[in-house]
């Protein structure tokens, strides 16, 4: 907590002092350019990553960057639509990392054997599992994470078209929904190209994920 403590007094007098017009601008409300999806893990900094100021993103933090489908879950699905309708967000983007403990859990379900909440939770992963098992018989343990990790982004990205907000701002061609890993060790963001169908770096991956794409599973591994 002292290190908490001292980081508030530090924000106080270093940053929200030289930066003060900003922060009284925020005061008359938001207008975020992204809904930013992600998991809880700590080593994960949005605003860090995408080197952006407060009320740049709207984010949402859970276990595993996990999207249950419509009407199976209230919380995420509430920010998406508050996202969408009332901050009138036009774009959203699904970030997986490296060495995700939730992607290791669907891999190894005993880990959370002991764990009801977390297995419960990881339900909404279920596609993923299942698209492992069938495509990625083969893989050795680490190539199987780091697919994992990228199937997961892109289940997560079906399961986010099941919501009415994003089906109509879809229809309208009012959104534009991103699909990327980010990479702990190297800091690089990967972002899924339609057009290669895999995930390359983020600067060549064009515009995002289209209605109609190449599957992943189709690339060589």
């Amino acid at each position: 907590m002292r290190q908490l403590i001292d980081g508030i007094h530090r924000f106080q007098s270093g940053v929200f002092g030289p930066q003060r017009e900003l922060f009284k601008r925020l005061v008359d409300g938001q207008a975020p350019d992204a809904l930013f999806i992600t998991c809880s893990d700590s080593r994960i900094a949005p605003n860090l990553i995408t080197q952006t100021n407060p009320g740049d993103l709207f984010i949402v933090r859970n276990a595993g960057n996990l999207i249950p489908p419509w009407g199976q879950e209230s919380g995420a699905a509430a920010t998406i639509e508050y996202a969408l309708e009332c901050l009138d967000v036009s774009d959203v983007i699904v970030c997986g990392h490296t060495h995700c403990g939730a992607m290791s859990a669907i891999l190894h379900p005993e880990k959370v054997a002991k764990l009801p909440a977390m297995k419960q939770w990881l339900t909404y992963a279920e596609g993923t599992r299942r698209v492992l098992a069938k495509h990625y018989p083969g893989l050795d343990a680490d190539a199987l994470q780091d697919v994992c990790v990228e199937e997961n982004v892109m289940c997560q990205i079906e399961n986010l078209r099941t919501h009415p907000s994003v089906m109509a701002k879809l229809a309208a061609r009012e959104l534009t929904l991103h699909a990327w890993v980010y990479d702990i060790e190297t800091g690089a963001v990967h972002a899924f190209s339609d057009e290669r169908g895999q995930f390359v770096p983020v600067a060549e991956a064009g515009h995002g994920v289209a209605e109609q794409r190449a599957r992943l599973r189709g690339k060589d591994i």
